[in-house]
């Protein structure tokens, strides 16, 4: 499933009711939700595209944060339960963590220029394509895998730690906020990333054991 045709997946537009930890129409399962980031990923993508000037840089400085979110909790939950659980494991792994470091390559290049060189677009839609080529490989090759041989209670468990990382750098503003909490980031995909995998990994002892 490409990332520029993902649908919107089974209750990702539902409130998800008597769950302290899941309080809006986010999914509650591991896979649905990073399905869902695919499709915010190939909106902002088009954001960037369709933006100039200073639009252009908040918008990109959204995609990335995104990205690292992204990028982040696959390398901390999903990944490690595929090398685990799929019987090929880790091969399907390593052809995923090599795809991620091309696509991280790719925007170190993009954050180094920035997005006022005149390379921009064309190197941004390098790193479009290399993104949805990963994301197409992901729902092909791992995610419905993982869904088959994990149980509903662990999807549940490992979208609470995916949440706790996007909690720590929203690429849009909760609604009744006017200002970022303190403990929310912009800034590189590293340093976005490096928070993001401390979120996950508190809760990840909490809960995952």
């Amino acid at each position: 499933m490409a990332l520029d045709a993902t649908p919107t997946p089974s209750g990702a537009r539902s409130a998800v009711k008597g769950d302290d930890h899941v309080s809006d129409d986010k999914p509650r399962d591991v896979v649905d939700l990073l399905i869902a980031q695919h499709g915010e990923i190939r909106r902002l993508f088009d954001e960037v595209e369709g933006a100039v000037g200073e639009e252009r840089a908040a918008a990109f400085d959204r995609l990335r944060r995104l990205l690292a979110v992204h990028e982040t909790a696959e390398e901390e939950i999903v990944h490690p339960f595929a090398r685990r659980h799929l019987a090929d494991g880790p091969e399907v792994v390593g052809a995923r963590l090599t795809e991620e470091n091309q696509a991280k390559q790719l925007l170190s290049d993009l954050e180094y220029f920035g997005t006022g060189e005149s390379g921009f677009a064309r190197r941004l839609g390098d790193l479009r394509l290399a993104v949805m080529d990963h994301a197409r490989q992901e729902e092909a090759e791992e995610f419905p895998r993982i869904r088959e041989l994990s149980s509903e209670k662990e999807r549940h468990r490992m979208a609470m730690a995916v949440r706790a990382a996007e909690a720590v750098a929203p690429t849009h503003p909760h609604v009744g906020f006017e200002s970022a909490p303190a403990n929310v980031i912009a800034g590189p995909f590293a340093a976005v990333a490096d928070r993001a995998r401390d979120a996950i990994r508190n809760v990840t002892r909490r809960h995952l054991g």
